[in-house]
C-alpha cells in the first residue's frame, strides 16, 4: 500500500515513511492511502462476530502490506490491545460503544498504541531519536504519552491550551517525565496545532531534529481507529434481532467530533465493508464540519471553549482527509451534521442518566442528544422542511441536504451506535453538577493525582517554541 499527500496527489510515499513523517514536511500536508481496500465478504458474514483483535489484523493487514511480516503485525496487535471495545444496550435501539477501556481511559488509547508500536518498529536501525510533537485539545496527548512512555529512541513533546481542559485530563498531562515533556500553552488547541505544525515545515528545524506527529494526522494513529467500527457494527448485526423488532436495522453511528480523526476513520471502515449506513457528526458550539454540511462553504474559525473541550476545534485537520476520500455530496449522502452548546450538553448528561440508567461523559452526552433527537422527530421534522433558525443546536441542512439514510430513520428502522469516547470520571464535576453525583473514579485515574506537576508554561509564540525545542531536544 502506498500513501498520497493530500495537498499534491503526485507525492507517494510508503506506510514507514507516512508513519515516521506524520505530514509531508514539503507541502504540510496529510497522507492518505492510495485506496481503500474491502475486508474479505467471508470475514465479515461469519456466524459469529471475530474478536477485536482479529478484526484489526484483518483490517491493517493490506495498509501495512509487505513492510511488517504477519508475524510481527500479529504481535504489535496483540501488545497494543489487552483491552477491547465493550458494547453497552441502553434501550432497544442504542448502544453504546465503550471506548474508554484502555490505560487513559479514552479513545485515543486503540490509536496511539498501535502507533507508538509501529514508529518504534521502524525507528529500530535510525541512529537519530526521533521527536513526537502532539497537540491535544483533551485526551490525545495522555494517550500518546502514555504509549511512548520509556521507548527507547523516542521523545514526546505534548502542547496542550493551559486551563481549558478538565482538571483530570491536565494532570495526566503534566505528570509525565523521561522521555514524555508536556507544556502548557497560553492559548486555544488551534493555538498549540499551529505550533506544532510550523514545526514541521521548518526546514532549518527539520535539518537539526527528526520530527514525526501522533495527532490523528499520523495515519498510524487513524488508521487503527477504524478498527472498533467494523467490531461493534459487527457485534450490533449479531444481536441486533434479539434487541427489537425491526427488520434488517440499518446501523447510524454518532460520532462526538472535533479533529474529526475519529470520524474519517470510521468512513474508512464503512468503505472497507463495515456494516454500517451512515453515521452522524456531533460537534459542540465549533461547528465548522455541520455548518459545511448545510452550506457547502468550509469555514474555519477560531476555537470557543465549551464543556466537551476535546472537541473544542474550529479549523478541524482532517477535514482535507474528509475532501480527499469523498466529494460534498457523498458526504451528504452518508452524513448528518448536528450541533449542541452547553445547555444542551448539560441536559444530554441529565437526560441519558434518567432515561437509561447509563452514565455518560460530555461528549458522548451530544453524541445521544443527535441521535436522540434524529430518531425521535428531528429527522422527520427535517424531511418536511423545518428546519432550526441561524445559530440554533441541532440537526444542521435541509430536506435538500439530509443523508440517504434520513427517510429509514424518520420511519424508525435505525439503530444508532454512540461512541463514548471517555470515561465520566474525568468530567467528575461536570457530571455531578447534571446528575447529582460524580462517577467512580478507575484506580488507573485515581493514581494520577497523586502524582508531581511537571508541566513546564509556553507562551503562544513560535520563536520560543523553537527555542525551547532546540534546547531541550537538540
Amino acid at each position: 500500500m502506498k500513501y498520497r499527500d493530500t495537498r499534491d496527489p503526485s507525492r507517494i510515499v510508503s506506510f514507514r515513511t507516512a508513519v515516521l513523517q506524520g505530514m509531508d514536511p514539503v507541502t504540510g500536508g496529510l497522507y492518505v492511502p492510495e485506496e481503500i481496500p474491502a475486508l474479505p465478504k467471508p470475514f465479515l458474514t461469519r456466524n459469529l462476530a471475530p474478536s477485536f483483535r482479529d478484526v484489526a489484523l484483518e483490517t491493517a493487514r493490506p495498509f501495512v502490506g509487505d513492510e511488517m511480516s504477519e508475524g510481527e503485525l500479529m504481535a504489535l496487535i496483540a501488545d497494543a490491545y489487552p483491552f477491547t471495545a465493550p458494547i453497552s444496550p441502553i434501550d432497544p435501539t442504542t448502544y453504546v460503544l465503550e471506548l474508554f477501556h484502555g490505560p487513559t481511559c479514552a479513545f485515543k488509547d486503540f490509536g496511539a498504541r498501535f502507533m507508538a508500536r509501529a514508529m518504534a518498529h521502524f525507528n529500530r536501525d535510525e541512529k537519530d531519536s526521533l521527536h513526537i510533537l502532539v497537540a491535544t485539545s483533551g485526551d490525545t496527548g495522555s494517550a500518546v504519552g502514555s504509549a511512548f512512555h520509556g521507548v527507547s529512541g523516542i521523545d514526546v513533546t505534548i502542547l496542550y491550551p493551559r486551563g481549558k481542559i478538565s482538571p483530570l485530563q491536565e494532570k495526566q498531562l503534566s505528570t509525565f517525565d523521561g522521555n514524555v515533556r508536556s507544556l502548557s500553552v497560553e492559548g486555544t488547541f488551534d493555538d498549540c496545532q499551529k505550533l506544532v505544525k510550523t514545526a514541521f515545515t521548518d526546514d532549518g528545524l527539520r535539518g537539526k531534529l527528526r520530527l514525526s506527529s501522533a495527532n490523528s494526522i499520523n495515519i498510524s494513529r487513524l488508521l487503527p481507529q477504524s478498527f472498533y467500527y467494523t467490531y461493534g457494527a459487527l457485534l450490533i448485526r449479531d444481536r441486533g434481532r434479539y434487541d427489537n423488532n425491526i427488520d434488517s436495522p440499518q446501523l447510524i453511528v454518532t460520532v462526538p467530533s472535533g479533529n474529526f480523526g475519529n470520524l474519517t476513520s470510521g468512513l474508512i471502515a464503512r468503505k472497507m465493508g463495515a456494516p454500517i449506513r451512515g453515521f452522524i457528526a456531533a460537534t459542540n458550539s465549533n461547528r465548522t464540519v455541520p455548518d459545511w454540511l448545510s452550506s457547502g462553504d468550509y469555514k474555519a474559525r477560531p476555537s470557543v471553549a465549551t464543556l466537551s473541550n476535546a472537541m473544542d476545534v474550529g479549523a478541524p485537520s482532517n477535514f482535507e482527509r474528509m475532501e480527499s476520500l469523498m466529494s460534498l455530496e457523498e458526504a451528504r449522502s452518508m452524513m448528518a451534521g448536528y450541533w449542541l452548546d452547553d445547555s444542551g450538553t448539560m441536559e444530554g448528561i441529565r437526560s441519558c442518566h434518567e432515561r437509561t440508567g447509563y452514565i455518560i461523559d460530555p461528549h458522548g452526552a451530544v453524541a445521544w442528544r443527535a441521535w436522540d433527537d434524529a430518531r425521535s422527530g428531528g429527522m422527520a421534522a427535517l424531511l418536511e422542511g423545518k428546519t432550526n433558525g441561524p445559530g440554533q443546536p441541532g440537526l444542521a441542512g435541509t430536506a435538500a441536504t439530509a443523508p440517504e439514510w434520513a427517510r429509514d430513520c424518520a420511519d424508525r428502522k435505525c439503530v444508532g451506535l454512540i461512541l463514548e469516547t471517555a470515561h465520566p470520571a474525568k468530567f467528575g464535576e461536570t457530571v455531578r453538577e447534571a446528575i447529582g453525583r460524580e462517577p467512580s473514579i478507575p484506580d488507573r485515574l485515581e493514581k494520577v493525582l497523586h502524582l508531581p506537576d511537571r508541566s513546564q508554561p509556553l507562551r503562544n509564540d513560535y520563536g520560543d517554541f523553537k527555542e525551547w525545542l532546540l534546547a531541550n531536544l537538540g
